[in-house]
């Protein structure tokens, strides 16, 4: 069973210098549950690589790696799953090209939650939760009361993503989702570890 408590985004630009592998590391070791290969700007082959590094880590440690966007870059690393949002290949075609694989999808309206219940979707990101500066293009924010909207409507695992830090953690919960999904709450943290360990104990706390 995929537990999606702690999802993990990477974002090269919030690491200060710091080695992304060994970041992801300690940020499993404090909680995350699912690792997000996110990088809108490196070449593939860079990404690839970095995909290669980031797989050993996650096998190794029983956690899920996600692709994000490339459908592609998940298939040559055979990656655990692939993220796709509205403008990426259709969460049909994605499904048919990748069987047993995790396809989850951007969703910000009850149409949207439709196409990827139909689409046969495994799980689905809520969001934004909030405007955030690491995706400028994001479609309007949901807030609390949208984020409860959506999950009320479907039996997908949602998981709420888009600038939720420490202090949302637990009023998330009380929505239902599944779990959150996060990127500089804890990759621009400077203890990476305690800051995954923060996250989920209020989280897990709150819907217990």
């Amino acid at each position: 069973m995929i537990d999606y408590t702690l999802y993990l985004a990477t974002d090269p630009h919030l690491l200060a210098g710091r080695d992304l592998v060994a970041v992801v590391e300690a940020a499993i070791a404090g909680g995350v549950t699912m690792i997000q290969l996110r990088d809108k700007t490196a070449p593939a082959r860079e990404l690839y690589e970095t995909g290669r590094r980031l797989l050993a880590v996650t096998r190794r440690l029983g956690v899920p790696l996600i692709v994000n966007d490339r459908l592609d870059l998940m298939l040559a690393l055979d990656a655990d799953g692939v993220h796709l949002g509205a403008g990426d290949l259709p969460w049909e075609i994605a499904r048919k090209l990748a069987p047993g694989k995790l396809i989850g999808g951007s969703v910000n309206t009850l149409a949207d939650l439709r196409r990827a219940e139909a689409a046969g979707l495994d799980h689905v990101g809520l969001g934004a939760f909030r405007a955030t500066a690491t995706k400028t293009d994001a479609p309007t924010a949901l807030g609390l009361k949208g984020v409860r909207r959506l999950v009320a409507a479907t039996r997908l695992p949602c998981v709420a993503i888009g600038g939720i830090t420490a202090a949302d953690a637990a009023e998330l919960a009380r929505t239902g989702v599944a779990g959150l999904c996060v990127i500089s709450a804890i990759l621009a943290a400077p203890d990476p570890a305690a800051a995954a360990r923060e996250l989920r104990q209020l989280f897990t706390a709150a819907r217990t």
